[in-house]
C-alpha cells in the first residue's frame, strides 16, 4: 500500500466518522441528497465572489463548501465551533486553514478578508446581531457577506417556534435585510432557492409536496420506498433555481450583502 492509498484511506474513515445529525448536511448519503444538492446550488451560484479573494467561511460544517470556494479563491480560512467538524475538515480538506471558535466573536483581525460565507448557520445562532457585527468587522471595507438561510415562511410556515430542533430564530426576507442592516452592512442583492420544473414533477408526483414525503419517511424510522430513493439520490444542482421574484415563496434565502 503506497502513501497516496494510505492518506485516502484514513481521509475516507475521517469522512465517514462525521455523523449526520440533522444540524449540518453531509455529501455522498442517497437519502441525504436531496438537502446537499439545495445547499450546494448555493455555494455554485456565488462562487464568483470568491474568486481571488481571502475568504472566512464561517461555520463551515462537513467542509464540501470551502473546498469548493478553495478552487478559486486565492485563500480560505474555515471557523467551526464543533471540534469534530474542525478535525473532520483538516483530515479530509487539507487545502482549507481550519479554525476552531465560536462565531460570535470571530478569532480574524480587523479588516482581514475579502469575503464572509455563512451558509444555513444563522438560523443556528442565538445572537445572529452580533455575529452580523463581527462580520462587519473582519471585512475590508467593500468586502461582502454572503448568508443564505432557510425562509422562515416555508420552512416552518405558520410557527412562532422552529421545526427544526437544531435552529434558534429563523428568519424572513424582511427580517434578514432589517438584520444585515442594523449590523451596519448594505443590502446588495436578496434572492430566494426555488424548486426547478423538475422538482415541482416530484412534488407533484409524491403527494403534493417532494420535502414532505422525505421528512415523513425519515421520521417512520422504516426503510424508503425504491421509486423515493431513487428519484431523491437522482436530484442534481439543476433542479433547483435562484430567483429574485415571489421571495416569499422561496425554500431559502440568498443575501448579499457589501460593508461600505
Amino acid at each position: 500500500m503506497n502513501n497516496d492509498t494510505i492518506r485516502d484511506t484514513a481521509e475516507n474513515a475521517v469522512a465517514q466518522a462525521l455523523p449526520l445529525t440533522g444540524e449540518r448536511t453531509v455529501p455522498g448519503i442517497a437519502e441525504e441528497n436531496y438537502w446537499f444538492r439545495r445547499h450546494e446550488v448555493v455555494y455554485r451560484a456565488l462562487l464568483s465572489h470568491c474568486t481571488g479573494r481571502e475568504v472566512l467561511e464561517a461555520g463551515a460544517g462537513e467542509g464540501y463548501g470551502a473546498d469548493m470556494i478553495a478552487d478559486v479563491a486565492n485563500k480560505v480560512i474555515g471557523l467551526d465551533y464543533d471540534i469534530s467538524a474542525v478535525e473532520h475538515i483538516r483530515a479530509r480538506y487539507p487545502r482549507v486553514e481550519m479554525l476552531h471558535g465560536n462565531l460570535a466573536s470571530l478569532p480574524l483581525p480587523d479588516e482581514s478578508v475579502d469575503v464572509v460565507v455563512n451558509f444555513q448557520v444563522i438560523e443556528h445562532l442565538w445572537d445572529q446581531l452580533q455575529f452580523l457585527q463581527e462580520c462587519r468587522r473582519v471585512l475590508r471595507p467593500g468586502g461582502q457577506l454572503l448568508v443564505s438561510t432557510p425562509n422562515r415562511i416555508t420552512f416552518s410556515p405558520g410557527r412562532d417556534t422552529p421545526l427544526n430542533p437544531f435552529h434558534t430564530r429563523e428568519l424572513n426576507a424582511a427580517e434578514l435585510t432589517e438584520l444585515l442592516e442594523q449590523a451596519g452592512l448594505s443590502v446588495t442583492t436578496m434572492t430566494g432557492v426555488h424548486h426547478a420544473a423538475s422538482l415541482r414533477t416530484l412534488d407533484a408526483k409524491h403527494g403534493g409536496s417532494f420535502i414532505d414525503a422525505q421528512i415523513e419517511r425519515a421520521l417512520a424510522g422504516e426503510p424508503w420506498p425504491d421509486d423515493l430513493t431513487a428519484d431523491v439520490s437522482g436530484i442534481t444542482i439543476a433542479d433547483f433555481e435562484l430567483r429574485e421574484d415571489d421571495i416569499d415563496a422561496s425554500l431559502d434565502l440568498v443575501a448579499i450583502a457589501v460593508r461600505p
